[in-house]
């Protein structure tokens, strides 16, 4: 009798023990699975970067620079539209887009904005930004195109990201944009240029609906 007793005390002292492994084996489990969703999320947070105000959203009014960006033209202050300037194009995302013009003086307007992380030299970066053109920008219709900078200052333009042909449709189009930066990229700037160079021509061009900024899969 005392040997059965003491057999089934042994069996629950085991079941009991195994029981506290398989507790703490769940624990440490359960950890492990959370510090590597946690890794997974911090690696897909560092490469994806979200532009601010990336839509370009605000009141329509002219030389206003939406929320977000600053003019990197000395007296040239892009406008928020559609509304004014005899432009009603819709957008293509949100309720507002950007438009920047070039003019027969030679001047031309830019906006741009510091990225809330530097982007790193020697790494691959891609997004996609929407364009057209607006053919009854007051006086300011003709054809141009959009180049993209990089820089490590506000307005610098030390490395050339993109430059698009002459955008001349008037409905939204959506450009992929890829490119490695040189060196670590802290701010970006949208620049309305000529399409060709030391041609001067009073044109407009409108951006909308940027995309984030992802680091190119690796092969």
């Amino acid at each position: 009798m005392f040997g059965i007793i003491y057999t089934f005390v042994n069996i629950i002292d085991f079941l009991i023990r195994f029981y506290i492994f398989l507790l703490n084996f769940m624990r440490i489990f359960a950890l492990i699975l959370f510090l590597f969703s946690a890794l997974v999320i911090l690696n897909a947070q560092e490469r994806t970067l979200y532009f601010t105000n990336g839509s370009f959203e605000g009141e329509a009014q002219d030389a206003v620079t939406p929320v977000g960006w600053h003019p990197c033209e000395l007296g040239s202050t892009p406008d928020i539209l559609p509304g004014v300037w005899g432009v009603y194009q819709e957008p293509s995302d949100g309720d507002s887009y950007v438009g920047l013009i070039t003019r027969g003086d030679g001047s031309f307007e830019s906006i741009g904005q510091r990225l809330s992380q530097s982007l790193k030299a020697h790494e691959c970066y891609k997004f996609s930004i929407d364009l057209a053109r607006s053919p009854t920008y007051a006086d300011y219709n003709q054809p141009i195109r959009l180049m993209v900078w990089g820089g490590k200052s506000r307005c610098d333009k030390k490395q050339l990201l993109f430059s698009s042909g002459p955008i001349r449709h008037a409905f939204w189009k959506t450009y992929q944009i890829k490119f490695t930066a040189k060196f670590p990229i802290n701010y970006i700037i949208f620049e309305a240029y000529f399409e060709e160079e030391g041609k001067v021509v009073r044109g407009n061009i409108l951006l909308d609906n940027l995309s984030p900024l992802v680091m190119c899969p690796r092969a």
